[in-house]
């Protein structure tokens, strides 16, 4: 196959570094500018990466959030390109199938992978490859050919690739996380302005040691609370979230985190469960 000349569109977003880079200094290859998504795009700053992500579907943002939680993921990179262009078209040439094309430029199109994923396992660092896709959406003849030169991409590489449907991603789960998530600090909170980290550390002592009593919904504990240690409204919910984001406290991300109900801690981190104990 002869060699193609790289598009314009595609040399711009080379020199722009996207599609480049590692944990912070990672840039999409996508951002949600770059296309009209049929579904509802989102931003999101990271917390395991502290960068900002762009999802083109709910189904994305979801997938997200579970990684973002999960103990073994250690870096995310989305809208991941299928680099260099020249590989996929002799792929897709190979098997006999029609390359991606701008639908109005008929140019070749970069293709892309949602998410590469970098998991910890046994001390060792290795990627994963996932394609985020409704599994109405497997039904359909040429999102399996697209797939099909995905996969051989990866295979190529020896990296791990699969597709992930929304019978993979626990909506509740993914929803619950979302729900604490922009709570991993509480600095820029108000309220939460100038109370100090050894402050914040004692009040979420408290606050762990009076859900422990299992007697009341958060809402409540939060209301007395903010009474008791003369906090703003809401105060209270913030750190509940807090807790649960940052992993001081296990709660059943299964069910519908409902703040009117009462909801049990499951586990709490050693530090804090010493510290609960001495109260």
């Amino acid at each position: 196959m002869a060699k193609r000349s790289r598009t314009n569109a595609v040399e711009k977003r080379l020199n722009d570094g996207r599609g480049l880079g590692i944990g912070i200094d990672y840039k999409p290859w996508l951002k949600i500018q770059d296309v009209s998504s049929q579904g509802r795009s989102t931003r999101l700053k990271g917390i395991k990466v502290p960068r900002q992500f762009e999802f083109l579907s709910d189904l994305e943002r979801n997938y997200f959030y579970l990684l973002e939680y999960s103990d073994y993921v250690v870096d995310i990179r989305e809208q991941y390109p299928l680099l260099p262009i020249e590989e996929t078209l002799l792929i897709a040439e190979e098997l006999g199938i029609t390359h991606p094309r701008d639908p109005k430029t008929k140019e070749p199109i970069v293709m892309t992978t949602d998410f590469v994923s970098t998991k910890q396992v046994n001390g060792k660092q290795i990627n994963y490859a996932r394609t985020v896709k409704p599994k109405s959406d497997l039904a359909d003849k040429r999102v399996l050919e697209k797939f099909e030169i995905e996969r051989a991409y990866w295979e190529l590489r020896e990296i791990d690739w699969g597709i992930v449907t929304e019978e993979e991603i626990d909506k509740t789960m993914a929803l619950n996380i979302g729900f604490v998530h922009s709570y991993k600090e509480l600095s820029h909170f108000e309220g939460f302005e100038y109370i100090t980290e050894d402050q914040l550390e004692d009040l979420s002592v408290v606050y762990v040691s009076r859900m422990l009593q299992v007697t009341n919904s958060i809402r409540e504990i939060s209301q007395q609370f903010e009474r008791d240690f003369d906090l703003i409204s809401g105060s209270g919910i913030s750190i509940f979230k807090y807790l649960i984001i940052n992993k001081v406290i296990d709660v059943n991300l299964l069910e519908k985190l409902d703040v009117n109900q009462i909801i049990s801690i499951q586990t709490i981190r050693k530090d804090f469960s010493e510290k609960v104990r001495a109260i």
